[in-house]
């Protein structure tokens, strides 16, 4: 009897490291940022096979893309423990069960190239099923992912490849509900995203990792301007972020209530000002992590926003 405990234990430890390769808390959460897209661009929500399978297929493609970048960046990831040790407690959600299982030898590569293939196959089947052009969309994401990881050391505007990837998810999510939606929304949706996505995800994350980047030589924002120059591009692009949130009000064909105006300022300000002004007094690592946790909810929240604003109105 107690050796089958222990074996169930060990299994759901084994679980819970191929979990955190796909980095499954975080996410869960980026599931909001393509049904807030979705459901933005509808008005309503879709018939519920399409959402059903929207939803099953967003999941495999976050859970195939972040275990692609753990895949890809093995071997940095492993340089980087064997230069500073096993990382200590993170505060971000991306460690919530632990911090590259790959690269600390919890879990061997041909696991994790199986692990993320498997994702990929299932998200690039329901994607296609969907729509062809989200097929396309996630293939781009899957090489934009790779491109990402391999320009560690060679270029700091590789952040821009980040903010592609994360804005791939939303982006294909409107195609899967309409096959022909307004470029203009589109454009909009892309830039809204691709803002919140530098200044509170990949800029903020950079800068937690700053000093293992330097010992690296990696390449990115807050190493090559130091944190002044990141705290800049942060401020902006959450300021950026925050004015084109307000956009689908004037934008989209169908008339939108007040409230969604109000939500999108509150969120906005709560989930990515407040923790940026934050940022600003403190210039710490604790409050880049802060920043990057609070800004992981700005989709949810603005997708609650989306809803209610169906059925609130003053």
């Amino acid at each position: 009897m107690e050796t089958m405990v222990l074996k169930k234990q060990a299994g759901v430890s084994r679980l819970k490291l191929f979990l955190a390769l796909s980095r499954t808390p975080h996410g869960v959460l980026d599931l909001a940022a393509p049904s807030l897209s979705a459901l933005l661009w509808l008005g309503t929500f879709p018939p519920a096979p399409i959402m059903g399978l929207g939803l099953l297929t967003a999941f495999s493609g976050y859970s195939a893309i972040y275990a692609l970048n753990d895949v890809v960046d093995y071997r940095v990831d492993k340089e980087k423990f064997q230069g500073s040790g096993l990382p200590g407690a993170r505060q971000d959600l991306d460690s919530v069960f632990a911090r590259h299982p790959l690269a600390q030898g919890m879990l061997s590569y041909r696991e994790g190239m199986s692990w993320a293939l498997g994702w990929a196959a299932l998200a690039a089947i329901g994607a296609y099923l969907l729509n062809p052009v989200c097929a396309l969309i996630f293939l781009l994401a899957c090489f934009l992912e790779f491109s990402y990881c391999r320009l560690l050391k060679v270029t700091y505007l590789r952040g821009i490849i980040s903010g592609l990837v994360k804005t791939s998810g939303p982006v294909a999510a409107v195609f899967a509900v309409d096959p022909h939606p307004s470029p203009l929304f589109l454009a909009i949706l892309f830039l809204w995203l691709f803002f919140w996505e530098i200044g509170g995800q990949n800029v903020p994350n950079d800068w937690g990792d700053l000093e293992e980047d330097r010992k690296l030589q990696a390449k990115t924002i807050p190493v090559r301007f130091g944190t002044g120059g990141a705290l800049r591009v942060i401020l902006v692009s959450l300021g950026l972020s925050e004015a084109l949130s307000l956009l689908p009000f004037w934008t989209l064909p169908q008339e939108m209530s007040r409230f969604y105006l109000v939500g999108s300022l509150f969120a906005g300000t709560y989930f990515l000002l407040i923790p940026g002004y934050n940022l600003y007094r403190g210039k710490s690592s604790p409050d880049a992590f802060a920043l990057f946790n609070r800004a992981s909810y700005y989709p949810l929240a603005m997708l609650a926003v989306t809803v209610l604003s169906w059925y609130v109105d003053f």
